[in-house]
């Protein structure tokens, strides 16, 4: 005899179908986007049970497994890219990138239109939640150019936790890695992030923020990928996502060490070389 399938929370649903995470799924509710069975759902506790309800998301059909294999790619995001998989501008997204080999993914996170490098896609609601929500403390690593040189005071401010926005947010490591004329190149690393992040906090600083490039995102890098291009990750690469475990391979990194840009790197950002 099989069992009846399980009921399923509206958030966890939509994530399964790999149309958005939990959270993303919930806002969804909450602007009437989503109907059950032909009525328009508003609380958020709601629930269904696959093959049977009638799940619509901005009026299209979802079909809702009971699971579904959890995919995980890595995209080297070109500058002048938005980070979503449309854009009504018609300006270059990530879907433009991703082979067609990919399944149905949406971004975790964001990187800023004119930043560049690493950004993770999957279709676990449950995966992206828990990288881009701070409490995970999830490391995101980056290369910043910055115009002017850098106090050491400011990179010490920064470690107690900038102001944003009206709230303190958690500290942040910056390493200084190279300094020519009035320009300097760190190693920035977040824990959480906000809306353009990086240059607000360093314009509260002072400091004019000039390139990013994203190196990684917890122990997953960058690699050796160019710009635009994209990897699929396997299982052991999730696992450590969730703190579970550890990655199977990691290009250019095969001792297994968090990434950190080198002088030399840097150097080559400054001349608009590929390593930057």
């Amino acid at each position: 005899m099989t069992a009846d399938p399980a009921p399923l929370r509206l958030n966890k649903a939509i994530a399964l179908a790999g149309l958005a995470s939990r959270r993303q799924a919930d806002a969804m509710i909450l602007r009437g986007q989503v109907r059950l069975n032909g009525q328009v759902v508003h609380e958020l506790g709601a629930t269904l049970v696959p093959g049977e309800d009638r799940l619509e998301v901005a009026g299209q059909p979802v079909a809702v497994p009971n699971r579904v294999q959890s995919e995980l790619w890595a995209l080297y995001k070109p500058k002048r890219c938005v980070s979503t998989l449309h854009d009504p501008e018609g300006r270059p997204c990530l879907a433009d990138f991703l082979p067609r080999a990919a399944g149905r993914l949406f971004p975790i996170g964001r990187l800023d239109y004119d930043a560049e490098g690493l950004i993770l896609l999957t279709n676990d609601g449950e995966l992206a939640q828990h990288v881009a929500h701070p409490s995970a403390g999830v490391e995101k690593v980056y290369l910043v150019k910055v115009k002017g040189l850098v106090e050491p005071a400011a990179l010490g401010r920064l470690g107690q936790g900038p102001e944003l926005e009206g709230r303190r947010r958690q500290p942040v490591r910056a390493r200084l890695l190279h300094t020519h004329n009035d320009k300097t190149w760190l190693e920035v690393v977040l824990r959480e992030g906000i809306q353009h992040h990086i240059k607000k906090m360093f314009a509260a600083e002072g400091y004019r923020v000039l390139k990013i490039k994203r190196f990684a995102v917890g122990g997953v890098e960058l690699g050796d990928l160019e710009p635009g291009q994209a990897r699929k990750l396997g299982r052991p690469d999730i696992e450590m996502l969730l703190g579970r475990g550890r990655a199977s391979h990691r290009p250019g990194r095969p001792d297994g060490r968090r990434p950190r840009p080198t002088p030399r790197q840097a150097r080559s950002a400054k001349r608009g070389g590929k390593s930057a």
